[in-house]
């Protein structure tokens, strides 16, 4: 594309007639969103998605069972009218491991699946999806659907009693001080540690420190198979808490290892691949009016410079709703979640490719604010819950749209507070 972008992002202050009239036109009606699996609404999208070779399909929030909804029935479509064949999550190998497990063999059920899966996995929706694709595999053995871990292996709760374990034969009188150290960071596999800061329940001291402190009660000790069994899974720890949102620092990462574990998997298996994860790591562009001077390169933008236009980038956001740990008010005029919101459809979807006159074609060029809405998300502060991309178009093929959302239904033991 050789059109030059404008410098500062698209509002609602310079919206134009042209392009509200374009979105009204070109809104294909999503009438099931609301995880209605016997709908035909999604057969034109689907059918545009199908030539792909990777579908990332990203939320604006992790919150919605309507966004939740949407991308699940994409998904099934994409399963059962266009062959594909895997599904990439946003969780530790180990833990995509285990949902494949289940989806493939059955052993265990989804809820025991989903008890160490990352938090926002722990609903009823996913148990729903598992079920799903359980069902689908029995009925097609030969050609099954696999689930992958975008994340390399990760620390789990398992972790920390085999250190404990350790300590308490090879060196008891060092338990207690173990154990004020793992005691607490361990609650980062029930609520990141960020979020706990968020929450104001936080003990206090940094996570990182404590893990550190944890490893080092292993020096001295005499070598042997258990102490060496035992400082690898120290060692998980520290690493767990080393590249956590709060050891890091916040949330800019290069998230290249993600996208090189979908080409694996890829190329291993030559399956097409949905991709669930938040649009941050789904857009196809770095975030930053400045993509190649960026912090933050999702894993979509690795998997766009790779597949090219064989990746396609999907946006599901919403304009409004209860998320269950808060209500989110309409979105500030500046972003695109507002200007979509012109659009007088409970839902829909717009190709962003579709044909398009000058105004809006320098609208998709231009840099956009799209709402997004973490667990440390505070209504008080909506002004901030959006990222920047340097141009709409570069970043999504398809925006999909829902009017207002209502709370995912969480698994009772893994409820977020409120």
């Amino acid at each position: 594309m050789t059109t030059t972008a404008p410098a500062s992002p698209v509002g609602a202050s310079d919206e134009t007639a042209a392009v509200r009239d374009w979105l009204r036109a070109n809104a294909r009606p999503v009438t099931g969103s609301d995880a209605d699996y016997g709908g035909t609404d999604l057969e034109p999208l689907v059918d545009r998605l199908a030539a792909a070779t990777v579908v990332g399909l990203g939320e604006s929030t992790r919150f919605s069972r309507q966004t939740f909804g949407v991308r699940s029935r994409i998904f099934r479509a994409l399963v059962e009218r266009h062959g594909f064949r895997a599904l990439a999550i946003q969780d530790s190998a180990g833990s995509g491991e285990r949902w494949d497990d289940f989806v493939r063999t059955g052993a265990g059920d989804p809820e025991s699946v989903l008890a160490s899966a990352w938090r926002p996995w722990r609903s009823a929706e996913t148990v729903e999806a598992l079920t799903w694709i359980r069902a689908f595999n029995q009925e097609h053995q030969d050609d099954p659907v696999r689930i992958f871990g975008v994340e390399p292996p990760q620390a789990e709760s398992a972790d920390y009693d085999v250190v404990l374990d350790y300590i308490r034969h090879a060196a008891p009188q060092r338990l207690i001080a173990l154990e004020s150290h793992l005691t607490p960071i361990r609650t980062a596999h029930q609520v990141d540690e960020h979020v706990q800061r968020h929450q104001g329940i936080h003990p206090g001291r940094p996570f990182l420190d404590e893990a550190r402190d944890a490893l080092a009660l292993l020096d001295g000790l005499p070598e042997s198979a258990e102490r060496s069994t035992a400082l690898a899974h120290a060692r998980r720890i520290l690493a767990f808490h080393t590249n956590s949102v709060a050891g890091q620092g916040g949330f800019d990462r290069d998230e290249r290892p993600s996208a090189d574990r979908v080409i694996e998997w890829h190329r291993a298996t030559g399956a097409r691949i949905a991709y669930w994860d938040g649009i941050a790591h789904t857009a196809a562009l770095a975030l930053g009016a400045q993509p190649e001077q960026s912090v933050f390169r999702g894993a979509g933008s690795h998997l766009r410079r790779h597949f090219g236009a064989d990746y396609a980038s999907v946006a599901i956001g919403f304009h409004h709703g209860d998320l269950g740990m808060a209500t989110a008010p309409d979105p500030a005029p500046d972003l695109i979640d507002a200007t979509l919101g012109a659009v007088n459809l409970p839902a829909f979807a717009v190709d962003l490719r579709a044909q398009a006159p000058d105004p809006v074609h320098r609208w998709r060029l231009a840099p956009a604010k799209l709402r997004t809405i973490s667990g440390i998300y505070d209504p008080a502060q909506d002004a901030d819950a959006n990222m920047l991309v340097g141009s709409l178009i570069e970043a999504f093929d398809v925006l999909i749209h829902i009017r207002e959302t209502t709370p995912l239904r969480w698994l009772p033991e893994f409820a977020p507070s409120t």
